[in-house]
């Protein structure tokens, strides 16, 4: 069996949660590293707006044999993966609704607060004025996660879900921008939730630092023991 292949960017909060994903799935893939400044041209052959993740399927239908699926979008390889096995219930599958309220929270995070963590950390980075200004503009967010984990230990519920690793690279990267401000903040369980996702052994393996595809050309299977093909 053709497993699906995976070009993945090592540090990008978007691939980081489509990799969780995979592996909360159980999922098989061979996954290709690559750097943004070095793009496979097979990768831009398949998915021409040039950004990671791109997961790459074989369509075994008997009428489309020898096709290829792309799915370019990390949400969209996150739902992929879990639908088709979620063994941990992210999906919180008991109640529908809690799935329309996980991708409403998940389009903000990627609509609005993104970009405002975007400005956050250039500010922070070239020493601007106007650093507190954007760390500001994301304390709604993070200050709306942190009223969800006053309740309960995550984001949804008692369990984890789909909404905690869609947005754990997110507030991984606000955590490292200014990490003094950070651990003063107002928001202590967001903080034990983050590093409770951090130290695990999950995010050990979705971090695995695989050699770059174009310099080794040699493929990585993503699992508990990376191995090549």
């Amino acid at each position: 069996m053709t497993l699906p292949i995976l070009y993945s960017l090592q540090n990008c909060p978007y691939a980081m949660r489509a990799r969780l994903a995979i592996l909360l799935a159980g999922q098989a893939v061979m996954l290709r590293a690559i750097t943004m400044a070095n793009k496979p041209d097979h990768m831009l052959a398949m998915s021409p707006k040039g950004t990671v993740p791109v997961l790459i399927l074989e369509n075994s239908a008997d009428n489309n044999e020898g096709k290829k699926q792309v799915i370019d979008e990390s949400l969209a390889i996150m739902l992929w993966a879990l639908n088709r096995n979620d063994p941990e219930n992210l999906l919180y599958s008991q109640s529908p609704e809690y799935l329309k309220e996980m991708l409403a929270i998940i389009e903000k995070n990627d609509k609005q607060y993104k970009p405002t963590l975007e400005q956050y950390k250039r500010a922070r980075r070239y020493h601007n004025d106007d650093e507190e200004h954007y760390r500001q503009l994301c304390e709604p967010f993070i200050q709306q996660l942190e009223a969800r984990l006053k309740q309960h230990d995550f984001l949804m519920g008692s369990t984890p879900s789909l909404l905690d690793y869609a947005v754990l690279p997110f507030i991984r990267q606000f955590s490292r921008v200014n990490r003094h401000v950070y651990l003063q903040g107002p928001y202590t369980h967001l903080q034990k939730w983050l590093n409770h996702h951090l130290q695990s052994r999950l995010f050990s393996k979705a971090m695995f630092k695989y050699p770059l595809w174009l310099d080794s050309h040699q493929e990585f299977i993503l699992a508990d023991k990376p191995t090549h093909g």
